[in-house]
């Protein structure tokens, strides 16, 4: 039996309510009363361009500057009444930038002044931190600029960052205010590892990756600061799985982070932002990268997002171009709040333009007249209310609430396939009426007949090779206590939707009643694996077709990567394919490991449909059968000859066929031929 507790805490922090001095206690951030609190926000920043393009003041005109940007505040936390508990003040380097000198951008460190860095601090960013603070605000402030492409331990920008900081950390307005918070960088991208190459989450690279924010933190703490500080991981801030095994170490540190549509396996409709982005594999595989890259960092501290949105791009108003689309299912927003809310310790903001935050009215809208205000699949509607959720507010009364499974719109009933190599998502998901998805605090106690085929770890249900597995899924939900029994069928190859994506790359097309596909213009369709799909105990993998052409290829590829270098092989006029996947090469002479291959599927030209007839690993090259047993497969079994007579009893799945006379047999369900 395992418990799955769905539930989220927030500061209350807006005008007219306290504000809590906040401290971080393992990894939680916490207030003077012992309350675990989530902080939610949006961000500023203070330069005519980021100010509405310039149509407001210029020509560092400071008076302008702050009676603009505190009338946004005004607009987000009064007019607008947004339940924000934290304003990302960006200390932009048009402050400190010498007037007319050239620089490449924001990472270009070469025209910045410390005399008006000092002059700016005091005139701009500690007034708008000050009012802030007066809306009810934390406020977390930035650095001037992003990270160059490269850094390095003691290299030029180390140097800049430590000479910002060790300034702010003496300024006692900043130091001595409880409700103010540092994040040391923004969006570095690579590192000189050890090894002296430049890199992101290697081992390598993690250790000064550490390196390079501690000597940022203790310098800090030793000018007496001990505000709460946020350490940026690289990759854009995309990466925290190296700070597990190198902490930053030290009172008051969480991790900031960046999440927008298509990073971490999320869904993008579009590409978006600095990583760009592709469709993705809806909840699962945002699951799986939330697992691998968050999880283990949020396991030893707070995390707080401090940059994010989402709209589609007909909008032009957002960083992220996606959807919130249906937790469970495809679209990117509502996935991000589930699984921020399980694990717990998350805060985040949304980093929508506080201009348009500012215009939002509450006013729903209706279906094909939607604005960016009131579109549910834009961020401002889910988030306005979700944020009201976080608050404690009252809400529209709850229409319906239900036990769902993702891919959400699979249909789950008394049998359910679930693809080997992944994972089943599972939630209680209330609908009030206003076409957002609220996910419901309560717990569920979840059984396994066989723990070997299915896997559970408190949120999402995992295959671990083929075959079947009965569960028991028991919560509460409006007060009584429900029950539902599933016959759960693992399977490496399911034709059906949600785990078949004729999409993967370019827009195609999968009818599972016929099983046709096609693929879009040099398309590629599939299915993905997000923890890697093991047939290294197999020798073959056997793929057979109905009408090949238009340069039909079948693809294994050992990353999480559409864009690497896989095993190829054409079809050409076969219907019949068999990989031998102990000698599997890429174009580029690199062996394929068949131990975690992570996306499997098919390439064409486009526009010519064809069917999968079969598509099974085996251990001869000619074996008919849909699903030969892994050789290592520990489970006891029964062997049947096809008249239905049983042959051998209780036997290991992996010595069933030893000693055999030739023939089909069916050995768990399956027909195995045995030579």
């Amino acid at each position: 039996m395992l418990t799955l507790l769905l539930g989220t805490l927030t500061a209350a922090a807006w005008p007219g309510m306290d504000m809590p001095r906040l401290h971080v206690e393992g990894r939680w951030l916490m207030d003077e009363n012992g309350n675990k609190v989530n902080l939610h926000g949006f961000g500023q920043t203070y330069s005519p361009w980021f100010n509405e393009q310039g149509r407001k003041w210029n020509n560092y005109d400071v008076a302008a500057c702050l009676s603009y940007n505190k009338d946004i505040l005004d607009g987000v936390m009064d007019r607008a009444g947004w339940k924000m508990t934290y304003l990302r003040m960006h200390m932009d380097p048009y402050w400190s930038n010498k007037p007319g000198v050239q620089t490449t951008g924001e990472n270009d460190i070469s025209a910045f002044d410390f005399t008006r860095f000092v002059n700016y601090l005091d005139r701009v960013f500690i007034p708008m931190a000050e009012y802030a603070i007066s809306k009810g605000l934390y406020v977390v402030m930035r650095p001037p600029g992003v990270c160059p492409e490269k850094i390095e331990v003691g290299g030029e920008y180390h140097e800049y960052l430590k000479k910002v900081w060790g300034y702010v950390s003496k300024q006692k307005a900043l130091t001595d205010n409880p409700h103010i918070m540092f994040e040391l960088a923004n969006e570095p991208v690579q590192i000189k590892g050890t090894d002296g190459n430049y890199g992101a989450g290697s081992d390598a690279c993690n250790e000064p990756l550490t390196q390079f924010f501690q000597e940022i933190v203790d310098l800090m703490r030793a000018n007496g600061c001990e505000n709460i500080l946020w350490v940026p991981g690289t990759a854009y801030q995309s990466q925290y799985a190296g700070f597990a095994k190198y902490p930053v170490k030290g009172k008051n540190i969480g991790y900031a982070v960046h999440v927008y549509p298509g990073w971490y396996g999320s869904d993008a409709i579009e590409p978006s932002h600095e990583l760009g982005g592709s469709y993705g594999g809806g909840y699962d595989s945002f699951a799986a990268g939330w697992k691998n890259q968050i999880e283990p960092c949020a396991a030893i501290a707070p995390m707080l997002v401090t940059e994010m949105d989402w709209m589609p791009s007909k909008y032009q108003a957002s960083w992220g171009k996606s959807i919130t689309g249906k937790m469970l299912g495809q679209g990117f927003g509502a996935n991000f709040k589930l699984l921020a809310d399980r694990t717990g310790n998350v805060g985040w903001m949304l980093f929508t333009g506080p201009e348009l935050l500012a215009q939002y009215d509450g006013k729903a809208g209706t279906e094909g007249n939607y604005t960016m205000y009131n579109d549910p699949d834009a961020c401002m509607w889910p988030a306005y209310h979700w944020f009201e959720e976080y608050a404690g507010m009252s809400l529209p009364e709850v229409k319906n609430t239900a036990l769902y499974f993702s891919p959400r719109g699979v249909a789950t009933g008394s049998e359910t396939v679930i693809m080997t190599g992944s994972s089943k998502g599972a939630a209680l998901i209330a609908d009030r009426g206003i076409g957002v998805d609220f996910n419901v605090a309560g717990d569920m106690e979840v059984s396994i007949s066989n723990p070997g085929v299915l896997g559970w770890d408190g949120s999402s249900f995992s295959s671990l090779r083929p075959g079947e597995s009965d569960c028991d899924i028991r919560y509460s939900m409006d007060g009584n206590t429900r029950t539902e029994s599933l016959h759960f069928v693992s399977t490496l190859f399911p034709l059906i939707n949600g785990y078949f994506n004729p999409s993967i790359w370019e827009n195609g097309t999968f009818n599972e009643q016929t099983g046709e596909i096609t693929t879009g213009p040099y398309g590629f369709a599939g299915w993905t694996y997000s923890s890697g799909l093991d047939l290294s105990s197999y020798e073959y993998l056997i793929c057979e077709v109905e009408n090949p052409g238009a340069g039909l290829s079948l693809r294994l590829f050992d990353t999480d990567n559409y864009w690497s270098d896989p095993y190829m092989i054409d079809f050409g006029t076969r219907s019949r394919l068999v990989v031998n996947l102990r000698n599997m090469k890429n174009n580029n002479g690199r062996m394929v490991d068949p131990s975690h291959l992570h996306i499997i599927g098919f390439w064409t030209y486009g526009g010519h449909p064809f069917k999968v007839k079969k598509i099974f690993p085996a251990h001869n090259p000619d074996d008919t059968a849909t699903d030969a047993i892994p050789a290592d497969f520990d489970a006891n079994v029964d062997v049947f000859n096809l008249q239905g007579v049983a042959v051998r009893r209780n036997v290991k799945a992996a010595d069933a066929a030893a000693g055999l006379p030739a023939g089909v047999y069916i050995i768990n369900g399956k027909k195995i031929l045995v030579r």
